[in-house]
Formats: C-alpha cells, structure tokens, sequence
C-alpha cells in the first residue's frame, strides 16, 4: 500500500464539499481537504484567472483508476485536473489510518 494524494479543482464550493463527501462516502478517500486558490491558466487561447477550489484526497495508489473515474463521472468541468502524487515519509499510524479508511 503506498499513501498518496490526488488533487482537483472545482469552480464552487458546493461541488468540492459534494465531490469530497461521495468519494469519502465510497471509501475511496480517507480524507478530503478543500482549500481556496486562485488559478491562471491558459484555456481555448485565451489566459484566465479564476477563484476555485483546490480538493485534496488522501487515498492509496491501487485506488488511483477508481479515484479518477469518479472525479471524470461527478465533475463539471468540461477538463478536469486530475493528478496526483505520492506521499513520502508518512508517519506509519496515519498511514495505516489511510489504508483502514479505503477500499
């Protein structure tokens, strides 16, 4: 089991916060975090600068696929950003707390 997080942004806080409770609700997360950001970015040649939030989900790697097709399935943007990355020298009872939490 390797703990990693997968991350997204969302345009409201309704859908982060209903994003972020089916896929702990499914046990595909252990944990969410929903943050404030504000993005730029380059979209259909033109560069925008949005408010939005960034969704933090605490999971494991052999989740990833069923993590993404859930986010594909339930978002709203026409391309979401979906990527994540692994969690390095993780303190073994909170790991162990990801693995319990998932799955």
């Amino acid at each position: 089991m390797k703990p990693i997080a997968v991350v997204t942004t969302l345009g409201s806080r309704a859908e982060a916060e209903t994003l972020a409770r089916t896929l702990v609700e499914r046990r595909l997360a252990a944990c969410a975090q929903i943050s404030e950001i504000t993005s730029l970015y380059r979209w259909k040649g033109a560069v925008q600068q949005e408010p939005e939030l960034r969704l933090l989900l605490k999971t494991t790697d052999a989740l990833y696929p069923a993590v993404e097709q859930a986010i594909r399935e339930l978002h709203s943007y026409e391309l979401p950003a979906i990527h994540a990355f692994a969690l390095e020298h993780v303190f073994p009872a909170y790991a162990a707390w990801i693995e319990e939490n998932v799955g």
